[in-house]
């Protein structure tokens, strides 16, 4: 009776060390385990870059608006549309380009934040669509002797014409404050088509800048944005 009542004491102590130690095991686990959670959200902002060159330069005037909104942990269903308005003078011919544009597409953040930050290094592409006026305002003829010089004729040939294009984007996000970011980003543009005046080239497209007669761009966007959380995953 005594061996039999032993036996089940260190049966007991036995069972009550393992269950201390998957206790144990539980709570270290537990405390291991605290997962934080990302936002989910739409965020808005603009492209304080254009606002700044067309106080600088008295030949443009533009202005853009920016957002994106988080599908997955890494991807952004992302979006920019803008007004712009640029004259271009060349050796022979100055012309104005205006009109509206929208670039759609996504962003890739590569980045691998820590605990809670938001931060980005993205990879993005868009497709870019613009409609736009382009007036040649003068030309000069590409004539100059002493019988026939080569004044400017002024004129004010408008054409509605149109561009479409894909770019390819790399750049960073920065949370500074609590939902609100600071964001740079250069872009390589490949022109898919643009409709051209009757009787001049076009040179400049909103949205996609100088068209050089390769058909690709760049560009270059500085922003500042608000994220509006709907939800943590």
């Amino acid at each position: 009776m005594f061996k039999y009542f032993i036996s089940v004491f260190v049966l007991f102590m036995t069972v009550e060390s393992f269950s201390q130690t998957q206790k144990t095991d539980t709570l270290n686990t537990k405390k291991d385990s605290i997962v934080y959670k990302s936002p989910f959200g739409i965020r808005i902002g603009v492209d304080i870059s254009k606002p700044i060159k067309t106080a600088v330069d008295g030949s443009y005037n533009g202005l853009e608006f920016v957002a994106d909104y988080r599908i997955s942990k890494r991807m952004f269903i992302a979006t920019e549309i803008g007004f712009e308005e640029e004259n271009t003078q060349e050796d022979y011919t100055n012309s104005t380009a205006k009109g509206t544009y929208i670039r759609a597409g996504f962003n890739f953040n590569a980045y691998e934040n820590w605990l809670d930050m938001n931060n980005e290094i993205f990879l993005g592409m868009r497709y870019g669509l613009s409609f736009f006026e382009q007036t040649l305002n003068s030309y000069t003829p590409n004539v100059n002797t002493t019988y026939f010089p080569a004044n400017p004729i002024l004129t004010n040939e408008t054409s509605n014409v149109n561009a479409h294009w894909t770019e390819f984007m790399v750049g960073f996000k920065v949370e500074t404050l609590k939902n609100f970011f600071i964001s740079a980003s250069v872009s390589y543009k490949v022109l898919i088509s643009v409709k051209e005046p009757n009787n001049f080239k076009t040179l400049y497209s909103p949205g996609f800048n100088r068209i050089f007669d390769s058909g690709t761009g760049f560009g270059f966007n500085y922003t500042l944005s608000y994220l509006i959380p709907f939800t943590k995953k």
